[in-house]
């Protein structure tokens, strides 16, 4: 599954920051919570229907009895939902991240991705950021059936020699055995019941979309699988934007959709488009059920690939209940379908379980669809729109770059909410007292010792160049300029960091530059080459970074930095080095 969420990326920076404002590692283990507002309807709260949170639920399964079971991504946590729509947590703990066997809640997952229920309901799940294959009873108990927590790879063999990489979704067949969509890999792996793994189809770190057999064939990061009952084995083939189908002995063919043509049209085999495929499911007659996540649909095609839209309306996003083109799913991620032919839908942005009869009337089954605004109040009750950035202080306050409401919120350790400055869809570059300062783009946020917060915000000059700018914002909300044009943007989605010294002194990424604003507003390069992006180690000038995304600053002023192209953690010294 694609994974921007910029709101969730920004509370466990929250929670994984608390005790440390500076951004110091020793962080308590990370406890997810939502402190406010009803960000996306996210959340971690078990009951009945509407009253149920998850947090981007991403691969689901149904079993016999029609009892739903849920990937909850970003909790970490397996949930059951039974046809009246209570959720229970199954197994694993909310925010609680890491990778142990045991019971129930003693269990720890890393973002799981997909499940898959056998017919005495035992459920295996693709833990993803552990890139195992976990295995969990009807009664909770969790064992690893394959792989070894964090170490990655592709090999075949028993049990916790097998390796995987990024393991997304999960089927399991009348013998259980369980297929895997491996995904950085690229590959389809098949699971015995005793845990020992084989590569079914596909090559190890070789992207394509060739039909074949075995090792021949090729896939780019399929994102689902699904078997029927004649071991045939379904895969989204999420890049190539096509859905493929593999026989019990490996041989590859592509069912429907054209390799790397993207689109939404129903029709026979080639003709048909789908737009990044995520989950498929498979029901008895052998019609294959499809979430196409960018065109925010769910799509059917029969067993000879002829290919229609059950329900939402392409490239329309949204949470609607209705009957076929009238719904709406924002991204839509797993899928499964029961005996009568009802299919669940993870609608991950949307933070609910839906489910769609088989004439295509949508309702949503359990969870709250997501309420964006601009309201300041207590807890549920507040709203924000797009928040990133956010930073937390020695008392617990917590501030929040509400970024398309272009304003800069505080939230009590109790949750109140109240803007600290700016205006709710009032953007600008003005200096002033709360509700008369303008942001722009508000993005990352710092805070120091005395209560000041630092604001990475943008402006455009007169010729439409788009400038890095950096506010100060003293704890009374009053706003200045710290320093007005620190660089052009060439990357307009890029996101940005800030952090500070004790000293004072703030630093913020610029795409392949670090620069340090010092109390004064002076703006000097430490690290990195303008207009030389790269990955080397060395002093100033001489080091090459590929897009600084985000920085902290150890008491020592060292400066660490997340480094997204290079898929690196670096480490800066105050010397530059």
């Amino acid at each position: 599954m694609a994974r921007v969420e910029s709101v969730l990326a920004g509370i466990v920076a929250v929670v994984a920051a608390c005790g440390d404002a500076t951004g110091e590692g020793g962080a308590p283990p990370l406890n997810l919570l939502l402190l406010a507002g009803d960000i996306g309807g996210a959340g971690n709260v078990d009951g009945t229907g509407a009253a149920a949170r998850f947090n981007q639920p991403s691969g689901v399964a149904v079993d016999s009895a029609g009892n739903v079971y849920v990937a909850d991504y970003l909790n970490s946590t397996i949930r059951k939902v039974t046809p009246t729509g209570l959720v229970t947590t199954l197994a694993g703990t909310a925010g609680m991240v890491g990778s142990a066997d045991g019971p129930g809640a003693a269990a720890r997952f890393s973002q799981p991705a997909g499940v898959a229920v056998d017919s005495v309901g035992n459920v295996y799940v693709a833990d993803q950021s552990n890139h195992t294959i976990r295995k969990v009873t009807a009664a909770g108990v969790v064992t690893t059936l394959a792989g070894t927590a964090g170490v990655v790879g592709s090999v075949d063999g028993p049990g916790a020699a097998a390796r995987f990489y990024y393991p997304t979704s999960v089927a399991v067949d009348s013998s259980d055995n369980v297929y895997v969509a491996d995904q950085s890999n690229s590959t389809i792996r098949k699971v015995s019941v005793t845990g020992t793994v084989m590569t079914l189809a596909g090559s190890a770190g070789r992207y394509g979309s060739a039909d074949g057999t075995g090792a021949a064939a090729s896939f780019n990061l399929p994102g689902g699988v699904a078997v029927d009952g004649a071991g045939n084995v379904y895969v989204a083939d999420s890049i190539n934007n096509t859905v493929r189908k593999v026989t019990a002995a490996g041989v590859v063919t592509t069912l429907a959709g054209a390799a790397g043509t993207a689109g939404s049209a129903d029709g026979k085999g080639a003709a048909a488009r789908f737009n990044q495929p995520a989950g498929v499911a498979v029901d008895r007659a052998g019609n294959i059920y499809v979430a196409d996540q960018g065109n925010a649909t769910v799509r059917k095609a029969t067993a000879d690939g002829v290919v229609t839209t059950l329900a939402g309306a392409a490239g329309v996003p949204g949470s609607v209940d209705g009957t076929g083109a009238a719904a709406r799913f924002h991204f839509p991620a797993g899928v499964a379908v029961d005996s009568a032919g009802n299919a669940y839908v993870a609608d991950p942005f949307n933070e609910t379980l839906r489910k769609i009869t088989p004439a295509g009337v949508v309702t949503t089954l359990a969870g709250t669809p997501g309420m964006s605004g601009s309201a300041d109040g207590t807890g549920p009750a507040a709203r924000f729109s797009g928040p990133a950035g956010v930073a937390v202080d020695s008392t617990g306050n917590v501030y929040v770059a509400d970024q398309l409401n272009g304003t800069l919120r505080k939230v009590t350790a109790a949750g109140v909410v109240t803007t600290l400055a700016g205006t709710a869809g009032t953007t600008g570059s003005a200096d002033g007292a709360g509700p008369a300062a303008r942001f722009n783009v508000p993005s990352g946020v710092a805070v120091d010792g005395a209560g000041n917060v630092y604001v990475d915000d943008r402006r455009h000059d007169s010729f439409g160049t788009t400038l890095r700018t950096l506010r100060k914002v003293t704890a009374a909300g009053v706003v200045t300029t710290l320093a007005g044009d620190l660089r052009p943007i060439e990357r307009s989605d890029a996101p940005t960091g800030v952090a500070v010294d004790s000293a004072g002194n703030v630093y913020v990424t610029a795409e392949e530059l670090l620069l340090k604003v010092n109390a004064r507003g002076v703006v000097t390069l430490l690290v990195g080459s303008p207009g030389m992006p790269g990955s080397a180690d060395g002093t100033g000038s001489a080091a090459g970074f590929g897009n600084l995304i985000d920085a902290a600053v150890d008491r020592a002023g060292n400066v660490y930095v997340a480094d997204q192209d290079n898929h690196t953690l670096r480490k800066v010294t105050p010397a530059g080095v």
